[in-house]
Parts: C-alpha cells; structure tokens; sequence
C-alpha cells in the first residue's frame, strides 16, 4: 500500500523543455488513479525528447483503426438472426439446433477475450488482431458450403467465434488502457458503440441481400468485410504509445513500454484465481450474463424471427434492429460521459430496470406494421443496450487495476455465457410454446434482478479515501 507523500522538491534530472504548469490534479499516468499533476487544459504533453506531440494525439487513430475493427465485428455478430428462418426452410434443421450453433459461437467469443487480452500483452495487439480478423474471415467463407448442422457449429460457432472473441470488449479495453489516462470513459464508450454501428451500417443491406439473393451472399459479403479491414489494421494499429516516443493522451510523462507478458494462458488462469477470491468479480459477471442474455442472446437473435411470426417483413425487423443499433451509439457515448462523472453502479441499475420494463412489454407492441410504440421501443432500448458496457469496465478498473483487461474478458465471458443461454433457450422456447412471449418475460425478470446485483457492487475508491487519510494524520502525529 503506497501512503500520500509530498512532491519530490529535486529538480527535473532530464535535460530539455518542461511540461506546462499544472492547474488541476489529474490521473497517474499509469494506473490513472491517485492524484498526480494534469497538464494544462487543451495542452498537449511532451514527451521525454522534447518533441511536442501532435495537435490530435495519436491515441485517437489508434481507436479509430480498432472502432472499424470492432465494426466488422459487429457485422458478424448480427448476422445469425437473418440465416435463422432462411436455414430452417432449406435443410429442416430445427430453430434449436440452429440456435445451438449461435450460442457456441457466443460461448466462444466470451471466453476467447481474457485469453486474447493476455495474448495481447505477449504479441501485441496488431498481431491479434490480424489473427482474429484472418480466422472469422475463414468461417465465414466456408459457413455457405456446408451441407450439415454440425458444420454450422464447426464454421460460424467456432472459428467465427474465436476471430470475433478476440475483438469483443477486451479488446477495445486493452487499447484503452494502454493508449487513454484522461477520456478513458468516453473512448470505451466510443469503442463499445462501434460494434454497434457495423449491426447498424449492415443489417439493413445484408437483409436485402438474404430477402432478395438467399443467405449465401450475404454470410459472403461479411467474410468480405473482414478482409477489407485486414490491411489497415495491420498497418495502422500500434502496441502502445512508447512505440512512437509519445504519452499516452492525458499523461504528462511518457510511459515505458512493458515487456512482453510471457505464458498468455497462464497469466489469464492466475488472473481469474485471484479475481474471483472477491466478491465484486462474481457480482459483475453476475450482472454482465444478464446483459448478454437480454442483448445479444434474446434481441440480436431471436427479435427478427419474432417479429416475422407477428406478420412484420423481415427486412422490416431488420431495419428496426438497425434503427435500435443506431440510437444505441449516442447511448453508449452517453454513458461513457456520465461513467466519467457518476456513480457506475447507479448508472448499471438504472440501465437493466429500463431495460426490464421494455422487454416485458415487447410482446403487446410487435404487430405487422411500426406503429408508434415500437418506435418509442427501438429509441429507449437503443440508448440502453451497450450503454452498461463503460461502468462495468470502470468498476473493473477500479477493483483489478492492470489485471484489468484481462479481468474484464472474464466478465465478458459471463457475459456471452447469457447470451448463448438465451439464443439456445429461445430457439427450444420458439419449438415447444410456438411463440417468444415466455422468453420476453422471463429476460425482463432478469434484468430486475440484475439491477439489484449492480448496487451490491462494493467501490474501492471510498476505502482508499479512508486509508490515505488516515495515513495522513500518522504521518502528522507522528515522531
């Protein structure tokens, strides 16, 4: 435990320009946390060398190379639920076994992350994702050659799952903690929404091109996304900011990079196994697997098919996806700007109680046409959907520190432990009752629950407080 101290009085030993004045305090420029010296606002820091860094700070390109990464991402994991009906109708396969390759896929790409962040830190994250990128690639361009279920749970469940796990949260949370002490809230957010933007940008397409083509051609058009992306994020991507002699944005000194993380499994295994000695661990990934059922497992999955057994053309529940897609990027971003500023744990409650109330009453407003409830349905569901994605990684900030990537690739393995859940449970739901109203009701009574879950959640912040003040009144009483 590190006790408050005075500012070292001896002068700078690095020979060269000083760093501007501070006026408040900001983040350590390595944990982020603790107080430390800012740099003047709207200045830019300057690195050890003396050369001013740029008027925009390179961390800003390096997510935007990852947000088009996480786009492609999304694009993928939007797809299942338009290949549902269209395969049901040309092999017989039945809705659960076809929802039984969905949630591998979803299994898959929840527990890839924490292994993929720990990778990360022993290759680098070009490296990574390259790998990811080459290998959804892959099963994507082999899903439309199979003849049999089990090759959809081969093609789309494992190998897109491992290239679209290893791009999921953990991710865009290494890059964030590597490149961004200052925004860090506001650049998950912006991250998170980016795989948002790619359900957005091509579902709508992708369900003409199944209504119009048949669903060959559109499984094909995101393998070839994911090619396209694999030469920019190559050359473009970097490690960390001591590759290109800068700070990371918001520090006022550059940060050494770190060595290369040997033994990736490994160190993602011991990360767990003291993560989950805690109670806060459990309570997050409690809460994310609540997130995952009632998002990517029961809405991204089953909402279309749903729709379509109300009499609404699927390219119509399509766009309504899209739409909910595109309200939920200001909502991310929203809450990116309000994790920086509030209480996260209020912030989760807030978003899983609305979410609960929505999703309840989703079975009295699908009707053939959009009417203006559905309407009001897609804005309020758009602006919660990722938005609980910038507090719960700021709790894990909070409690794990530099484990903190890796952590939350764990929670985020809860997190498509729900979702697969609910896209297998949905699909056996869909066979046996004939309709989806069960699943909506009993997601909704989850989402109350997790809502309880998220307030349990214990800060650290408030216990560090307390130490540090009492550590200062040692240091005053003292000899």
């Amino acid at each position: 435990m590190t006790l408050c101290r005075e500012a070292d009085p001896r002068p700078d030993p690095e020979p060269g320009p000083k760093p501007p004045p501070a006026r408040t305090p900001g983040p350590d420029p390595v944990t982020g946390q603790g107080p430390a010296p800012g740099p003047e606002p709207g200045a830019a820091p300057r690195p050890a060398s003396g050369r001013r860094t740029p008027r925009v700070h390179p961390a800003w390109w390096v997510a935007a190379v990852a947000a088009l990464t996480i786009t492609v991402t999304g694009a993928l994991s939007a797809l299942p639920g338009l290949l549902v009906d269209p395969l049901h109708r040309e092999f017989g396969w039945s809705r659960g076994s076809i929802g039984f390759a969905v949630s591998v896929n979803m299994v898959l790409y929840g527990l890839t992350a924490p292994f993929a962040a720990a990778l990360m830190d022993r290759f680098g994250i070009r490296r990574v994702a390259a790998a990811a990128l080459a290998t959804m690639a892959t099963g994507a361009a082999f899903t439309p050659l199979m003849t049999a279920a089990w090759q959809l749970t081969l093609y789309w469940g494992l190998l897109v799952g491992l290239g679209t796990g290893s791009l999921a949260m953990a991710f865009a949370a290494t890059v964030t903690q590597r490149w961004f002490v200052r925004r860090r809230g506001l650049a998950t957010g912006l991250l998170a929404s980016a795989g948002v933007v790619g359900q957005t940008v091509f579902l709508p397409g992708l369900a003409w091109i199944t209504d119009h083509h048949g669903w060959r051609p559109a499984v094909v058009t995101v393998a070839l996304a994911a090619l396209a992306v694999l030469p920019p994020a190559v050359a473009l991507l970097r490690d960390h900011p001591a590759d290109a002699g800068l700070a990371p944005y918001g520090a006022t000194a550059p940060v050494p990079r770190p060595a290369p993380v040997p033994g990736a499994a490994r160190r993602a295994l011991r990360v767990l196994r003291t993560a989950a000695r805690g109670g806060a661990f459990w309570l997050l990934t409690a809460a994310f697997a609540a997130c995952g059922a009632s998002t990517n497992g029961v809405l991204w999955t089953h909402f279309t098919p749903a729709a379509h057994d109300h009499g609404m053309p699927v390219t119509v529940a399509a766009t309504l996806l899209a739409a909910i897609g595109l309200c939920n990027i200001g909502g991310t971003v929203a809450s990116g700007w309000l994790t920086d500023r509030s209480d996260p744990r209020r912030l989760l409650a807030a978003y899983f109680a609305g979410r609960g109330v929505l999703l309840v009453s989703l079975p009295v407003l699908l009707a053939p046409e959009v009417r203006p409830p559905m309407v009001g349905f897609v804005v309020l569901f758009g602006l919660l959907d990722l938005a609980t994605v910038p507090p719960v990684l700021a709790l894990c900030r909070e409690h794990f520190g530099a484990d903190s990537a890796v952590v939350f690739g764990w929670v985020s393995a809860g997190h498509q432990l729900g979702a697969a859940a609910t896209a297998f449970l949905g699909g056996v739901a869909r066979d046996v009752f004939g309709s989806y109203d069960v699943l909506w009701a009993a997601v909704g009574a989850l989402c109350g629950l997790a809502a309880v879950v998220s307030l349990l959640v214990r800060r650290p912040a408030a216990q560090t407080g307390v130490i540090c003040r009492s550590a200062q009144r040692v240091v005053r009483t003292g000899p």
